[in-house]
């Protein structure tokens, strides 16, 4: 029957149903397009896409969005080993394989270097950020610490310069599991600020789920302002967060540029956190030829 034949609050049944279902496709496809980097949408923590695109302004195109698989958009974190000794220094060994099945060679500097490496346990203890050589024939060595008994997941970010993959930011993650009894350490409550090597690291900012905000962190130390940080890796901090329960992946980038021998006691990071929860985040900074590592826990709302 035509619509001009039904009754008139029929006819205005009908109109609203369209409506809705015009507003309901709009609203689904922004969601689709807003998650460029396939992480969380906001507001609702955990709900991935499974494809790779690249973001709007062309940063990190992971299938997951939070480094939680081995392969993205063609590329894999390839390597033979599962198991790592416990209690002794140890190298992992693994591959950039591309699209075609092939070990990748060709990387973009970031940071200073062509690819960086993390090394976390399950209970987001034992932090490791290393930088592995590469051979000839694309084969990485990572150089890691000694490895307490229990589940590690080893993280590599990298941009490819070369191929479909160029220009877009990758992190990759494989786990490997270290013999013997683990000891599981609780995660310290969330903070905003905590000490390290008798220095005190404060932050600063209101951190919200698959959103982006400013994040300040300020170093003292005997309640004095800190202005000797020396440059690291072309800034004067270095900030990675993960998520607890999955481990899941984020490199908080600094906006604070490193322009002169020495910096501090403020420092500015971009900082997109995809899931609610609380995130353990480590801070790397260098006095004196010296680096420290901070560490502390912020609750994303």
């Amino acid at each position: 029957m035509s619509s001009s034949f039904l009754p008139s609050s029929s006819r205005r049944r009908t109109a609203v149903a369209a409506l809705a279902a015009s507003a309901l496709a709009v609203t689904l496809a922004a969601c689709g397009s807003s998650s460029g980097d396939g992480s969380a949408m906001p507001g609702m923590p955990g709900m991935t896409t499974t494809s790779a695109m690249p973001s709007m302004d062309g940063m990190g195109a992971m299938a997951s969005g939070d480094g939680l698989a081995a392969t993205s958009g063609g590329y894999t974190l390839a390597s033979a080993t599962a198991t790592l000794p416990a209690g002794q220094v140890s190298d992992y060994r693994f591959t950039i394989t591309g699209p075609d099945g092939k070990p990748v060679t060709g990387f973009t500097v970031d940071q200073t270097k062509k690819l960086h490496f993390y090394a976390i346990r399950s209970d987001l203890t034992g932090f490791q950020h290393v930088h592995p050589t590469m051979a000839a024939d694309g084969t990485w060595t990572a150089p890691l610490a000694a490895l307490t008994a229990g589940t590690w997941r080893l993280f590599a970010t990298f941009t490819p310069d070369s191929g479909s993959g160029r220009g877009t930011d990758f992190v990759l993650s494989r786990t490997v599991t270290v013999p013997g009894r683990p000891v599981d350490t609780a995660l310290p409550a969330a903070s905003t600020s905590t000490t390290v090597d008798g220095y005190t690291v404060t932050l600063t900012g209101e951190l919200m789920a698959g959103m982006a905000h400013p994040l300040t962190v300020t170093i003292t130390r005997d309640g004095k302002p800190v202005t000797d940080l020396e440059p690291y890796l072309d800034t004067y901090a270095h900030l990675t967060a993960f998520h607890q329960g999955d481990g899941a992946f984020a490199h908080l980038h600094p906006t604070t540029a490193a322009t002169g021998a020495h910096g501090g006691p403020a420092l500015s990071f971009h900082a997109e956190l995809a899931k609610s929860g609380d995130w353990r985040l480590f801070l790397q900074f260098q006095t004196a030829g010296t680096l420290h590592t901070a560490a502390i826990t912020v609750h994303v709302s």
